[in-house]
């Protein structure tokens, strides 16, 4: 028997698809770069939205609360200052010790990822010596974030005395 013949030519497999294997490498890579991507969370939206603002009509002393609603979508941050349209000096409180009324002012809050309602006896924001305010108008709150910027929102001035409206609400 004659020993078999090799061919220095390519086998008609690799003649008919010679960019097969790249091809396939190629899949692969771009198949495991898309799989990444994919398991990092889109941010969906603004890091910071805010909602729900509402600010207590100030009474003869010119002393009022604000409450609002924050909803974190990026990671922890600190509410670091905030002011408003009608001006006025706000300042941030905080229960003395966690459970108490006592409040004291800080020089930021913690806003963590999620939801963070700052409102009566937590965390919130006093004013003082603000301009006029009437009841079932809307002012324009800022607050100011260490990490994520800076964002207003309307906020609903409401009288409790008068039954106003009630936080939450808006």
């Amino acid at each position: 028997m004659s020993a078999p013949m090799h061919s220095n030519l390519p086998s008609r497999r690799t003649r008919r698809w010679p960019g097969r294997k790249a091809a396939a490498c190629a899949l692969a890579i771009l198949g495991t770069v898309m799989a990444a991507g994919c398991a990092v969370p889109a941010q969906a939206g603004p890091v910071i939205q805010l909602s729900s603002a509402q600010v207590i009509a100030p009474g003869a002393n010119r002393i009022t609360d604000i409450y609002v609603v924050i909803r974190n979508n990026g990671p922890q941050t600190k509410l670091v200052a905030a002011r408003i349209s009608v001006g006025g000096r706000v300042t941030l409180r905080s229960p003395v010790h966690a459970g108490q009324v006592e409040m004291r002012t800080v020089r930021s809050i913690t806003i963590p990822r999620g939801l963070t309602g700052l409102a009566p006896n937590i965390s919130h924001l006093l004013v003082s010596d603000s301009g006029p305010m009437r009841a079932g108008t809307e002012i324009t709150l800022t607050l100011v974030f260490a990490h994520a910027g800076t964002f207003s929102v309307a906020a609903l001035v409401t009288n409790l005395q008068s039954g106003g409206s009630s936080y939450f609400l808006n």
